[in-house]
């Protein structure tokens, strides 16, 4: 009943149209009730004594009574459509803003899928609940109240085998709900699911059809769907007992009271007009049953879906601006002292172990590592989009849990891993880095993320129309326009998470040279290719989460093992062969043909990774020092 209420709460300026609807349900019942009395007096009073002018009299208040009855009918409907749909809008809205407010640490809990559903179909559960509920849940037990007091009003024994029907129909009716009830929750989840399929399916149609895997995807939607339906059947089959139910217990009522009724009008108790009005009011009450019944499952329903809404209303952002933020930051420097960081509390293992690290503002730092090292978790950091589980991290000389959030983002602009564009213009996405930007401003990002090599291409250059996710460009435009737009945001820290990777070499160098030409702009650099940062400051090489060295190009080639393997994967290869691809992460030997084990001709390296024009030779039993070349 507290999320009930809750919800009931996001009402806010509808509250009125709620109440006025609310009170003039109970002023049509309360006309609609009159008229079965006018009725009985018409029968017993005007037909038994033909008297014409009071059947004509009793006739116009019995019109009145129905046209009052239709336009306070009327009235309600508008004041309850408000407030019905003012609800749905009122929480859809509260339910986007908060999960704007989620960090990643937050949306981790959630499927998307999910949110999708608590946003659109749970609330679409709440508006038709009240939307079909409103006016029986406040009508029936208005009717409920006046027909058994009117009832008991005209004779009380025939009220009284009414009465006796009751407790049945109670208690049917309490247990078909409470077996309902927790099958709505199960129902609602298994949207979700369906959901989820058609989410992967129409994201990766491209895959899809690539591979030629429609016959699956529409096996996988046929399972999930088939459950639904089960699901769906499982759950209506109990929920429409209801209305057996009550029918049984309707014309059981109405069998007994006519046969009572009868006996009492033949030995001269009851009037036949006083037993028209009484069945009158025994079908207003048995309808007052069968719309509080419907309620009854509507809100049950109903409650399911407020529940999971509830959910992500009490999601509790754990990543939230101090009571006294700093506004401004000084510089770019970033520091790491003693960094850990796990994405779950339980996690038996941290994804970043004891980092340290000192970045000067305004340098060049690359970060290279193994798939799984932890660099795109370490740089997610600098922006607070997770907050550290151990240590601190520092951003022009303040620990980033003491700016304010907003002020931190604008300072801190990163390019992630995943390139996303939205549905508009090229001018439109852009301007996500900065609103205000002039035409001028674009087009000089353009140049400086090297777009200005394709714009001029798009049809209305940029007005162009990217589609859904950019889907007209390719991914390497995606990577440069993602690029460009965070040049616009003027940061004094840039972050580029592999973000030049869809794109060519020749481009990489292109890019890499205008993004130099940056002052006062600290640029971190993730990257699978050493060429993508042999320019660098410094060059951070991450292990399992742990920084395993720090140097320049040079001195890393000199000097560290895990960066003489990536970049002799990258640079060497056996002759014929061109080198290992991929993202150069090797352990241990390369992989010879045939057995043949490759050695350098300088006794004193054996063994390590070669440099730049180091020659090593192949050696074997049948051709010992007949072929040689790079590795």
């Amino acid at each position: 009943m507290h999320e009930l209420r809750r919800i009931v709460g996001f009402l806010g300026p509808y509250r009125r149209d709620a109440i006025l609807g609310m009170l003039l349900v109970v002023i049509e019942s309360a006309f609609e009730m009159v008229i079965p009395i006018l009725m009985a007096d018409i029968i017993d009073v005007g037909v038994a004594t033909r008297d014409l002018d009071f059947i004509f009299r009793q006739g116009v208040l019995m019109l009145a009574c129905a046209a009052l009855s239709l336009i306070t009918g009327q009235l309600y409907a508008r004041h309850a459509a408000r407030a019905t749909y003012g609800l749905g809008a009122r929480l859809r809205a509260a339910e986007y803003e908060h999960v704007q407010e989620m960090s990643f640490a937050n949306l981790d809990h959630f499927e998307t899928s999910s949110l999708i559903t608590r946003m659109t179909t749970d609330v679409t559960v709440i508006q038709n609940a009240l939307n079909a509920g409103f006016r029986p849940m406040v009508r029936g037990p208005v009717m409920l109240v006046i027909g058994f007091g009117l009832a008991f009003y005209l004779n009380m024994q025939l009220a009284l085998v009414f009465v006796g029907v009751s407790p049945f129909m109670i208690v049917a009716l309490a247990l078909i709900v409470r077996h309902v009830g927790p099958l709505y929750g199960v129902l609602q989840t298994t949207v979700d699911k369906l959901n989820d399929v058609v989410q992967e399916m129409l994201t990766a149609v491209r895959a899809v059809k690539a591979y030629v895997r429609e016959d699956y995807e529409c096996a996988q939607f046929r399972a999930v769907n088939e459950g639904l339906a089960r699901t769906s059947e499982q759950t209506f089959k109990f929920a429409v007992l209801n209305m057996p139910v009550l029918y049984v217990s309707l014309y059981t009522a109405t069998t007994l009271i006519m046969w009572f009724g009868g006996q009492m009008i033949l030995g001269g108790e009851l009037q036949v007009g006083e037993l028209t009005g009484f069945l009158s009011y025994v079908m207003q009450i048995l309808n007052s049953f069968i719309m509080i019944s419907n309620v009854f499952l509507l809100l049950t329903r109903s409650l399911a879906s407020i529940h999971r809404i509830c959910e992500v209303l009490d999601e509790s952002v754990d990543l939230v601006s101090p009571e006294a933020p700093i506004t401004e930051v000084a510089d770019g420097s970033v520091e790491f002292r003693d960094v850990s960081f796990k994405y779950r509390a339980d996690a038996a293992e941290n994804v970043l172990e004891h980092v340290n690290l000192s970045i000067p503002a305004g340098s060049t730092v690359g970060v290279l590592g193994g798939t799984g090292s932890g660099k795109t978790t370490l740089v997610q950091l600098i922006p607070r989009l997770y907050d550290a589980s151990e240590g601190s991290v520092l951003v022009g000389g303040r620990d980033v849990r003491s700016y304010d959030l907003e002020a931190l983002r604008n300072a801190v602009s990163i390019v992630l891993q995943k390139n996303v564009l939205f549905s508009g213009t090229v001018r439109e996405n852009l301007c996500w880095g900065n609103p205000k930007a002039t035409t001028e401003d674009l087009l000089e990002s353009c140049r400086r993320a090297r777009v200005d090599e394709f714009l001029d291409r798009l049809p209305g250059g940029l007005e162009y129309d990217l589609g859904q996710g950019g889907v007209n460009v390719s991914g390497g435009q995606k990577q440069r326009l993602c690029i460009a737009r965070a040049l616009l945001k003027r940061p004094r820290v840039l972050i580029f998470d592999d973000s030049t990777s869809a794109v060519d070499t020749a481009t990489d160098a292109d890019i890499r040279a205008s993004l130099a030409a940056l002052t006062g702009v600290t640029k971190i650099i993730i990257a699978q290719r050493v060429s993508s940062v042999a320019d660098a400051d410094q060059i951070v090489v991450l292990d399992d989460g742990r920084v395993h060295a720090v140097g320049t190009h040079a001195e890393l080639l000199a000097s560290d093992s895990i960066y003489q393997e990536i970049y002799a994967s990258q640079t060497h290869g056996p002759k014929g062969d061109g080198g290992p691809k991929g993202d150069g992460v090797k352990r241990g030997h390369q992989a010879a043909p045939d057995n043949v084990e490759w050695v350098k001709t300088t006794p004193s390296q054996k063994g390590q990774a070669a440099p730049d024009n180091v020659e090593w030779v192949k050696t074997n039993p049948s051709h010992n020092g007949s072929e040689g070349g790079e590795r």
